[in-house]
């Protein structure tokens, strides 16, 4: 007897009069509704209930299943709620007097987006916010976080339908790929090995303003030791932990040395890497090789001075891409303002309504210093 039938057993039992006997009704009654399905052509029904129950018994599992499985990541925080359209927002480190960036990661990711012509802009952030990986760059593009440079790039490269390297061939991506590799991940650690050991060098070279850097407004000398205590003791452990740090400092100047030599003569005479064209491994090269060359004179750095006398290609490469991609560089570093890419509109006119009431103002204001002087008489009569 199934769990239906079971069920149904007492309303039988009182259409009967009350009889005990269930086991002579339910089969009885069976027969009697097979027969009359089997004149109707249907199958039994006494099937149903077990189909039914099998089905229920199927979904029942399945959900089960999908409560055991993990549930999917949320999405990540989208800072820029009012978000337009194909805009690009920038997350990044703020601007210094000699650099836009002291990232060159940060560099690489604006710098592509002028030579490409991207609307973006650049976010206020305070240097508070990073991605869901803990990194700046970041950018947002229509409500979706984009985070690593390498990522950056490729991803609005397919957005927007822009490749620096269309025109590179299969050799010269190759190329590219192997040079930009050398820079990302060895010439990288050479400036950063000596900003760890000259931090004092570097506030000064770099021109910081550490209350504007650190977003703070504690006194400067406080600030220093913050710096120096943060990011300097930082980088130094990254140095080492990357392996180049175990080495002198004689010996890492040289291996920076033949690395700028290599770009050296990989770039000629010609005006960019590949040609007349820039390319991806020019941004790159911009973006790390100014972290160099910019460091102001006022501070030795034998690296920036070897540069500048042995490399008038690299340093040629760099005016041409600062020129091209950066009109405001002297604003920029002057101001350090986030957003001098962005033209600012003009002042609206003001509505004639406006203007009426200005003019009733400017009417009454004789009207005022006349009542003033004559409550001033009257205080001195009363005196």
């Amino acid at each position: 007897m199934t769990t239906e039938e079971t069920k149904t057993a007492p309303a039988e039992i009182l259409e009967k009069g009350g009889s005990g006997d269930t086991t002579k009704i339910i089969p009885d009654e069976k027969k009697e509704k097979k027969e009359g399905l089997e004149e109707e052509g249907t199958t039994d029904t006494a099937e149903t209930p077990l189909v039914a129950g099998d089905k229920d018994k199927e979904g029942k599992e399945k959900e089960a299943t999908k409560e055991k499985d993990p549930p999917p990541p949320p999405p990540p925080k989208v800072y820029k709620q009012d978000f337009e359209k194909d805009v690009v927002y920038l997350y990044q480190f703020g601007r210094t007097s000699v650099l836009p960036s002291l990232s060159p990661f940060c560099l690489k990711v604006e710098t592509w987006l002028r030579l490409n012509d991207i609307k973006y802009e650049n976010m206020d952030h305070k240097s508070k916010h990073k991605s869901s990986k803990g990194q700046l760059p970041f950018v947002e593009l229509n409500g979706e976080e984009i985070a690593d440079s390498a990522v950056i790039l490729a991803k609005l490269s397919q957005h927007f339908g822009v490749d620096p390297d269309a025109q590179l061939t299969k050799e010269e991506k190759n190329l590219s790929h192997a040079l930009s590799s050398m820079i990302e991940n060895h010439i990288f650690w050479i400036f950063t090995y000596w900003r760890s050991k000259n931090p004092d060098g570097l506030i000064k070279g770099a021109k910081l303003n550490l209350q504007n850097v650190l977003n703070s407004k504690f006194p400067k000398m406080v600030l220093n030791v913050v710096f120096k205590l943060t990011y300097i003791r930082s980088a130094g452990r990254k140095v080492k932990a990357q392996g180049l740090g175990v080495h002198s400092g004689e010996e890492i100047l040289e291996f920076g040395k033949q690395d700028l030599s290599v770009l050296e003569e990989s770039l000629g005479g010609k005006q960019f890497f590949f040609g007349d064209k820039p390319s991806n491994l020019d941004i790159i090269a911009f973006a790390n090789l100014s972290q160099i060359a910019y460091i102001d004179k006022s501070v030795d750095y034998e690296l920036r001075d070897w540069m500048a006398e042995n490399c008038p290609g690299l340093m040629a490469l760099l005016t041409r891409v600062k020129e091209r991609c950066y009109p405001d560089w002297d604003e920029m570093t002057k101001t350090l303002g986030m957003n001098t890419h962005i033209p600012v509109p003009p002042p609206e006119e003001k509505k004639d309504d406006e203007k009426e009431k200005e003019s009733k103002d400017t009417e009454k204001e004789p009207i005022k210093e006349e009542i003033k002087e004559k409550e001033g008489v009257k205080e001195e009569e009363k005196k």
